[in-house]
């Protein structure tokens, strides 16, 4: 039997409305329980606060912000569907397509909501154009997005309540992370935060989208902590495919499963987060589960999310900018230029140094923006260039230094880029806050051409249109299936 929101709040005696939430939260989160001592009262601010999104008012600026990821990350698998990732994705879907209302963005396929969360998500992690959020250290779009659109599929949603669920799942999956110690955490373990924070994000999404209640919520939330899993070693992964998964579509995936099971009645424990083996005992006895309510309601996490300006990996962004700005200033010719000393702190530098994938691997992407004067989704994606003779000597002039003190100001991610002439003389910029950051935000249009530059080839530029202005305007969207035919590509 379903259990009331109403019935819920006043068992927990949280007479919560959105306009009291944050100070709750806030006055709960200060209070930051020792890890020691019981932390059941942070579950019942969570999943009231969580119960209660798909009837939430964002604010203004929330909204214009979740709908400027959400068509970041449908243009990700749109673009998607033509690397290698997105096409194994897309056959996993043709092979194993079950019953159900959920559609696989550029494709005709309709299958159950947990295999379109699956297929979807590898297909907008299938390369480096979706977006990052660096206090948490994760992509949470990849796997927020496709698991609220699928079950919004399956439960004929409106273009509103996807707009909400989008933004609790930006809101809860970094949280976790963040909670667990973030950057540090995945350096110090060997957990990846690039699984957890998404994985928790796509749940919080699909628990909104199937309307689940506060007492649903907690335990969607335990199904969702049994299935967080998830290796650092994808990083060590030469063809992204493996990657895809583990950053969108096993996170979808799983997110999408935990809402389902729970929305059909499976019951189960009612606190993960506390009491005996709870999931912080497991991954981070140190940390404090009051983060997970820290300003909730109040710090929306969509809002502290990048949106990439360029078509690699993170760690490559403001390399790319630095060397953009320096061009500007002095114009010059590869010819011209003996050595290029780009510096980013420690952890970040591995990530990029001398990798096999293009659009991962600094040196080479360094070298195409010196020869190209732009990076293009397509020179990102060329595997050819990277045995190519001119782009190789490009390459061999970039060097890469790992600096301990850029590694101090993680999770803000700084390049500091010198270019020195053949004529003696030196350019040198520094960027902390790469375009497409908080610090640093994309305009509406600016992420409308991005996205344009990213579909066209796939959908048209009619259809390209017609696709962005119904995402801009999702308010007006009674039925999210209204999207399908605009994200089919054939």
């Amino acid at each position: 039997m379903k259990v009331g929101r109403r019935a819920m709040i006043h068992s927990t005696g949280l007479a919560l409305g959105s306009a009291s939430f944050a100070g709750l939260a806030a006055a709960a989160s200060r209070e930051r329980f020792p890890a020691n001592r019981d932390t059941g009262q942070v579950m019942p601010i969570l999943s009231t606060y969580m119960s209660g999104a798909c009837e939430r008012v964002l604010p203004d600026e929330v909204i214009e912000k979740t709908k400027h990821h959400i068509i970041d990350t449908f243009a990700a698998m749109l673009s998607g569907s033509r690397l290698l990732p997105g096409q194994r994705a897309i056959k996993f879907a043709e092979a194993f397509a079950g019953k159900g209302d959920a559609s696989v963005v550029a494709s005709n396929i309709i299958c159950c909501p947990i295999e379109a969360a699956l297929a979807n998500g590898m297909l907008a992690h299938a390369d480096e154009t979706d977006d990052s959020h660096a206090p948490s250290q994760c992509h949470p779009g990849c796997a927020v997005v496709p698991a609220a659109f699928a079950v919004g599929e399956q439960f004929v949603i409106s273009g509103e309540h996807f707009l909400r669920a989008v933004a609790l799942g930006y809101d809860i999956g970094p949280r976790v992370t963040m909670t667990l110690g973030g950057q540090e955490f995945e350096s110090q373990s060997h957990w990846s935060t690039h699984s957890i924070a998404p994985l928790f994000g796509a749940a919080a999404a699909a628990g909104c989208a199937a309307r689940l209640n506060a007492k649903e919520i907690c335990r969607l939330l335990g199904y969702t902590a049994h299935q967080s899993s998830g290796l650092g070693c994808w990083n060590r992964d030469s063809e992204h495919v493996q990657k895809s998964f583990h950053f969108g579509g096993m996170t979808a995936r799983n997110g999408v499963t935990s809402a389902l099971v729970v929305q059909v009645g499976w019951t189960g424990i009612d606190d993960v987060f506390s009491g005996k083996d709870n999931f912080f005992a497991a991954y981070n006895p140190q940390a404090d589960p009051a983060g997970l309510i820290e300003k909730l309601g109040e710090r929306y996490e969509i809002t502290r999310t990048n949106i990439k300006k360029w078509p690699v990996g993170s760690p490559i962004q403001a390399a790319l900018d630095a060397l953009a700005a320096i061009r500007s200033e002095k114009s010059f010719e590869p010819d011209g230029v003996r050595e290029i000393r780009v510096r980013l702190a420690t952890d970040e530098a591995a990530i990029v140094n001398n990798r096999e994938i293009p659009d991962i691997c600094l040196q080479h992407m360094v070298a195409v923006m010196l020869l190209d004067k732009n990076v293009s989704f397509a020179a990102a994606h060329d595997r050819d260039r990277l045995k190519d003779t001119a782009t190789l000597r490009e390459r061999s002039k970039v060097q890469l230094v790992a600096d301990p003190e850029l590694e101090r100001l993680m999770p803000l991610r700084v390049a500091i880029v010198e270019v020195i002439l053949t004529d003696g003389s030196s350019l040198t910029r520094r960027v902390d806050n790469v375009r497409g950051t908080p610090q640093n935000p994309m305009t509406t249009s600016e992420v409308v051409e991005k996205a344009r530059e990213l579909v066209s080839p796939i959908l048209g530029t009619q259809k390209t249109s017609k696709l962005v202005e119904k995402l801009l305007h999702l308010e007006g969207v009674r039925d999210v299936r209204e999207l399908r035919p605009l994200l089919q590509s054939h």
